[in-house]
């Protein structure tokens, strides 16, 4: 068996508490591949003791050169090990090899190169001049400093994106961080702790990573009063509850939710385009994606057609072993999720709607959690699948009577995370993507992700921005600062 179990508590690789540990299983083949470390409450208590102390006693925030150094070190070590890392991907969340290329994988391990650049060249401070006040004369200022300690917690369906996408701006901004792995995705996370002691100078306690299956260790780092900051990616639903839990200490929390985005298909689009773009997106890692385009809102008079279109698109894709190269889509993370996927498919069925292609298990797979590549139609556009997110290669196929009437549909959801649009005509298409409330937004098939650009939502899809200059404000504090000019 793999193993990939220590964590990473005040820079020692260590055994959870009595040595406990979790077992990890193949999406795909089903079976124990190995087990984890299983952190209790004791362990994550010395987790943020650590990075406590690190925090208040290290010259950590104030040594910008060592943060720049660090992480490019960081940066090395996951490119040097980057073919480990590609296999745990494959093997704990089952996702296709072909897709680490991407999001996966080489994406998040180039936005800490791009960190370290930016953190050369940062102003943490900024100059407010001088003002006659009280009969004297004052120069004034603001600094930025680290908030402080960092919790970071993370979802499973991109484990490195999602770590490193905390990781890399809270420790440029001077943070130390204690790293909390999903439950599902255990070895991910655990080998970044590894990567960080064993190939980095970062100082013992800057960086804590921890695995567990119990959700009181994950709710230990919202309560505690060593904890200045939480950020976490999520469901909505966990989000409210980090939120009500935050609230008892007053700490900042920012939060990367769910999705349920929508692809506005104009009367004049690229038909073939629009099939391509939207059939793609919610097969892509299973539609394991908070910003996967799973509504897909097209004219009424062309709906059977586009319909027809998206179809033929999803009778290609390749599903099968995600170690295989040409694999597009392997399987969801667990039985559970599949489960819950098929569940708002049937109920979807019993209300009316209709399974175009797929709405059951591969007849072809005889192991791992495989969902067949779904499109819906004849879906109310309020019903439960138009409106929750299910993180499943299910796409739902509204109709629309007009580019206004597009723009309420793809408004009618409680999330505001991503969304698309596909026109000929440009000034068209970014009247639709300036009237949906989205923190992010594709037109015509333009890509936004990257480490330049801040990610994040409106509505109940959360609020703060990963990547980019943006993301560093939310590990700073600001400080305004005077003095008399004499």
């Amino acid at each position: 068996m793999w193993r990939e179990e220590r964590l990473l508590i005040g820079g020692e690789l260590v055994a959870a508490e009595d040595g406990a540990t979790y077992e990890n299983y193949s999406p795909y083949t089903e079976e124990l591949i190995g087990v984890a470390a299983d952190a209790s409450l004791a362990d994550v208590r010395r987790a943020i003791s650590a990075a406590r102390t690190a925090f208040d006693t290290s010259e950590w925030s104030r040594d910008t050169a060592l943060r720049v150094r660090c992480l490019r070190q960081l940066h090395q070590a996951l490119v040097d090990h980057a073919d480990h890392l590609r296999q745990i991907l494959v093997q704990e969340l089952g996702m296709p090899l072909r897709s680490t290329y991407g999001a996966g994988l080489d994406a998040p391990t180039s936005s800490i190169g791009w960190y370290a650049e930016a953190l050369e060249t940062f102003d943490f401070t900024t100059d407010l001049g001088v003002v006659e006040v009280f009969g004297g004369k004052h120069r004034r200022w603001v600094e930025k400093e680290a908030a402080g300690v960092v919790a970071a917690i993370v979802a499973y369906n991109y484990p490195f994106q999602l770590a490193l996408a905390k990781l890399a701006p809270a420790l440029a901004a001077g943070c130390t961080v204690v790293l909390k792995g999903a439950p599902q995705t255990p070895w991910s996370a655990l080998a970044l702790g590894r990567l960080i002691a064993e190939n980095t100078d970062i100082p013992a306690g800057v960086v804590n990573v921890i695995t567990s299956s119990s959700a009181d260790v994950s709710a230990e780092l919202t309560v505690s009063a060593e904890v200045d900051l939480v950020t976490f990616t999520g469901s909505t639903p966990v989000g409210k509850r980090i939120m009500a839990s935050a609230s008892g200490t007053v700490k900042r929390v920012f939060l990367e939710l769910g999705g349920k985005s929508a692809l506005v298909v104009l009367d004049d689009a690229d038909l073939d385009a629009a099939a391509m773009t939207a059939a793609y997106h919610v097969v892509s890692h299973s539609g394991q994606g908070c910003a996967v385009l799973s509504r897909m809102i097209v004219p009424r008079a062309r709906y059977d057609d586009i319909a027809a279109r998206v179809t033929k698109v999803l009778e290609s894709v390749k599903v099968g072993d995600p170690a295989d190269p040409q694999t597009f889509m392997g399987p969801l993370v667990s039985a559970e999720q599949r489960e819950k996927v098929s569940g708002y498919v049937d109920r979807a069925i019993t209300a009316g709607a209709k399974a175009v292609i797929g709405g059951r298990v591969p007849e072809d797979q005889d192991k791992g959690h495989f969902y067949a590549p779904t499109l819906i139609v004849g879906a109310d556009e309020d019903s439960e699948i138009a409106q929750d997110e299910l993180f499943g290669p299910v796409l739902v196929m509204l109709p629309h009577d007009g580019d206004e009437d597009a723009i309420r549909i793809a408004n009618n959801s409680p999330f505001g995370l991503s969304g698309g649009v596909m026109s000929q005509d440009r000034e068209r298409a970014l009247k639709v993507a300036r009237g949906v409330r989205t923190g992010t937004f594709s037109v015509n098939g333009g890509v936004y992700f990257g480490p330049d650009a801040p990610f994040g939502g409106y509505k109940q899809s959360g609020f703060g921005r990963e990547m980019g200059l943006a993301s560093f404000d939310e590990f700073l504090e600001g400080k305004t600062l005077a003095e008399p000019v004499v």
